[in-house]
């Protein structure tokens, strides 16, 4: 039947290589879905009660009006996603060496068992990077038992200029913390703190300290699922003085410490101290919801397919600062502004007088900033099967700062589409700029993992580094000054002097390159070798 459906795309304009269309997409109509969502009245649109009611139903509204339909199970815009929030409370204690650690000034965590109390006394055994890669010949757990123990590890992983070693300067999975604590869980821990630096975690302690402090949701336990009762983060001078309590490690540096585990022959050290525990917290079943809508589309076989485009509508919510401070977290960047450019990208969608052949399917997914939980619930609960979805482009994080001459999709190099990205970006007359801090791991760290994870194609798309009519390096010097004073900060916050002309250029791209995926004879897939093909192939049987 491909054959009919390819016959069908000749009629919705696919053509032989790229073909933009008008799509009304225009800075003037993003900029006050950016100023409503990160408003005031959202209260940092934090994961259940009111700040996630008004967030989602202002989503659902607008989808409604571009013409996008409800596509959740139960013929509504909402996707319940059950979870547990976790609030750890003022009596927990957490002393290691002997000396208690100062909540949010020199460690933060929660337990994960989702119990309201876990007390334990554990060795701590330092394990490097925490990693067990077969595959590149690295275990930094050896054949030492950390069963019952608290393992102590930095975030990042071995660095490498070699492509097939860990991927050489680009971080892998490995390095990413949640691989750390789901590893360490696997290994019996009965607890892992993450070393914070500023240069293997790559931001600052207080984005650790901002997004690990409240109230945490979490997908729930099941049965027989083993999970750490502490996982956590450790300030480095926290760490420095508990490697310094140690025998074993008395004398030794942070730097040294983590060149010892850069090196293949590295082997855990017990560290001849404990970790004391008393740990108390609030557990309260709450449910958030993604909100989803599709346009279907115009192929009798081909609609069963879909393109799928998905942004984080959540963000911090509010923290207890103290009166007369600014505790709102309001995401005005980080997503409000990827929320509006896939509200407008519907839109768009919803005004072409023919349907392309697959649907268009809009995900605006919840509790990202507690580990992409929402899109991975909708990944294992999904509207078309990952086998049929085609690919996820997802926008994350976008900046106002004027008209680009370079867009960015890192990852997108890895799939089929690689040519026709390249070609729609000559098209645009932009140029594409690879991930520059490949290092950082940024492409684990949002949601279009959690696709990739199910085999789908999938890839943010992103504002570049180069403005136009800006000298070289402003660019670089203003994502600079957001990373460092206002990501995951009370100050991100809208601003009347942004610019949206760039942020508008983008959705009209991510507009296209949809369109055209849509219709596609054939589903794109991963290059030959990479990580996410076993997935992919398994999803398409």
């Amino acid at each position: 039947m491909r054959w009919l459906a390819f016959s069908v795309l000749l009629s919705v304009g696919c053509g032989a290589g790229p073909e933009t269309s008008d799509t009304g997409i225009d800075p003037d109509r993003i900029a006050p879905h950016v100023r409503f969502l990160s408003h005031d009245l959202l209260e940092g649109r934090g994961v259940g009660g009111r700040s996630e009611a008004l967030a989602t139903e202002y989503l659902a509204a607008q989808l409604s009006l571009a013409g996008a339909h409800p596509a959740a199970a139960d013929g509504t815009y909402f996707q319940s996603v059950p979870l547990v929030e976790i609030t750890s409370q003022p009596g927990s204690v957490l002393e290691l060496a002997g000396r208690t650690a100062k909540p949010l000034d020199e460690y933060v965590g929660n337990n994960e068992r989702q119990t309201g109390r876990e007390v334990f006394d554990a060795e701590i055994v330092y394990v490097g990077h925490g990693i067990n890669a077969p595959e590149f010949d690295w275990d930094d757990y050896k054949d030492v038992d950390v069963t019952g123990k608290v393992v102590l590890l930095f975030t990042n992983e071995p660095p490498s200029d070699e492509e097939g070693f860990f991927g050489g300067r680009a971080l892998t999975y490995y390095g990413r913390w949640t691989f750390k604590y789901e590893e360490a869980a696997r290994r019996g821990a009965i607890g892992a703190l993450i070393v914070h630096t500023d240069e293997t975690a790559g931001y600052p302690w207080d984005v650790v300290r901002n997004s690990w402090s409240g109230s945490q949701p979490y997908i729930e336990v099941e049965e027989g699922e083993y999970r750490l009762a502490l996982a956590g983060w450790l300030h480095s001078s926290a760490a420095q003085s508990l490697f310094e309590a140690s025998p074993a490690t008395s004398g030794k540096s942070l730097s040294e410490l983590l060149d010892m585990a850069n090196h293949p022959g590295f082997r855990p050290i017990p560290l001849g101290v404990e970790a004391r525990a008393d740990l108390r917290s609030a557990i309260i079943p709450i449910e958030t919801r993604n909100v989803l809508a599709k346009i279907e589309g115009s192929d009798p076989v081909l609609k069963d397919e879909a393109v799928l485009y998905t942004a984080h509508w959540d963000h911090l919510g509010m923290h207890d600062v103290g009166e007369g401070n600014d505790g709102i977290y309001n995401g005005a960047v980080d997503n409000a502004t990827g929320c509006s450019v896939v509200l407008e990208i519907a839109r768009a969608f919803g005004q072409m007088p023919v349907a392309p052949a697959r649907t268009i399917l809009f995900a605006f997914v919840g509790a990202e900033e507690s580990g992409l939980i929402g899109s991975a619930y909708y990944a294992a609960n999904p509207v078309i099967p990952m086998g049929r979805t085609a690919v996820n482009l997802n926008f994350d994080g976008l900046f106002p700062f004027g008209a680009m001459g370079d867009f960015s999709l890192p990852g997108h190099e890895r799939t089929s589409l690689k040519g026709l990205v390249e070609a729609l970006a000559r098209d645009f007359s932009v140029a594409l700029t690879p991930d520059a801090h490949p290092e950082q791991g940024y492409y684990y760290r949002s949601d279009h993992f959690s696709l990739a994870k199910q085999g789908v194609p999938a890839f943010s798309v992103k504002t570049g580094s180069t403005y136009l009519g800006r000298p070289d390096g402003w660019g670089e010097d203003r994502v600079a000054e957001y990373r460092s004073q206002h990501y995951h900060q009370p100050s991100d916050e809208y601003r009347e002097d942004w610019d949206f002309t760039g942020i508008a250029d983008l959705g009209r791209f991510g507009f296209e390159l949809g369109r055209l995926v849509a219709n596609q004879p054939d589903l794109p897939g991963w290059n030959p070798g990479d990580e996410f093909l076993a997935a992919r192939e398994r999803s398409l049987r």
